[in-house]
């Protein structure tokens, strides 16, 4: 049964288990350093649909059913479903869920919503209202492009602050304690900061906040320092906002992670050429490096311990207009070899 630790933190006492995952992209992704660790990799920005928001649904679908495929489960073992993404009312999700027949929790946490499926599907496994339950997130360049900022053929120049939204989703199926799998052994969920950032253009520095504050939550929750981790994983940061992360946790909480953090966002493109200026974001972005990469890497024991943080802005395009400042929020999974 789940129980609270410290003011925040909550640990499974089972220990749920990763028994299948899958990651499904689009082409700048399969030609960045992880391109060989991603299960499909689509070349046309359509993946063969009509529209970017199908594509999308099309690529969330394919990571559930490869995640679902690989643990050795049908539809009907499936008891819960938690998925999200970053299109107004969560289409992406919700429609893909027409034809896959699960019991669905829609959520939104922005970019953190690989993070925060990953938690609920964990406690709801690990307290017994479900014995597999799938988490999954997802995001598209063109149909975050065409809802947040400015239509495709617009052109307008990037500023050196912006990041590239990954066109690409992950699944995982949290089941019951098995050995030999990936576990999920503590979570937290992140509380809303926000410094005051209102400029659209420069996502990592309004959630870099809430990813510290999360970071130094889990660590004092659980009287633990970064050292005891193989990887702080942050989601979506970039390179920009990865700087301010280091800087806050030294100033404000007076710890150093530089040693031990890692973000998905530098982690899933070349910046030098594929000229993505700050990285990668997206709900896309952690999921598809989390469910490929980073689950490979613990169930072949390289990795052992990795405080996975998704990192999220919790604006809409109407928020922007009404030139309000951009709140940040992190949720944090703690995931074992």
């Amino acid at each position: 049964m789940p129980e609270r630790i410290g003011n925040k933190t909550i640990i499974l006492t089972s220990s749920p288990s990763i028994i299948g995952y899958g990651a499904v992209v689009g082409k700048k992704e399969a030609e960045g350093p992880l391109g060989n660790y991603f299960d499909k990799a689509y070349y046309d920005e359509f993946f063969g649909e009509k529209t970017f928001e199908k594509a999308e649904t099309k690529c969330q679908k394919e990571a559930i059913r490869t995640a679902v495929k690989k643990a050795g489960l049908n539809k009907t073992d499936i008891h819960c479903a938690f998925a999200g993404d970053l299109l107004n009312q969560c289409i992406g999700s919700s429609f893909g869920m027409r034809e896959l027949g699960f019991s669905f929790a829609g959520l939104y946490g922005a970019c953190s919503t690989m993070a925060l499926s990953l938690l609920m599907a964990g406690v709801f496994v690990d307290s017994g209202a479900a014995e597999n339950a799938v988490a999954a997130a997802s995001s598209h360049f063109c149909s975050a492009e065409r809802q947040y900022r400015m239509p495709l053929e617009y052109g307008g120049q990037r500023s050196p602050a912006c990041q590239w939204t990954v066109t690409g989703a992950g699944s995982a199926v949290v089941s019951l304690h098995k050995e030999n799998y990936p576990k999920i052994e503590k979570a937290i969920i992140g509380a809303v900061r926000d410094l005051g950032i209102t400029d659209t253009n420069n996502m990592g520095a309004a959630m870099a906040p809430a990813a510290a504050q999360t970071i130094a939550d889990f660590l004092s929750d659980t009287n633990t320092s970064p050292e005891d981790y193989d990887m702080i994983l942050t989601g979506d940061l970039g390179y920009t906002g990865s700087d301010l992360l280091l800087q806050l946790m030294k100033e404000e909480f007076k710890t150093d992670i530089s040693k031990v953090h890692y973000d998905c966002g530098i982690m899933i493109y070349n910046r030098e050429k594929q000229d993505v200026h700050s990285g990668g974001s997206g709900c896309g972005c952690s999921a598809s490096v989390v469910c490929s990469y980073i689950l490979d890497k613990l169930k072949a024991k390289e990795l052992n311990k990795v405080l996975f943080v998704g990192t999220g802005a919790l604006l809409s395009p109407t928020s922007s207009l009404q030139k309000e400042s951009i709140p940040g929020i992190a949720h944090g999974v703690l995931l074992s070899s």
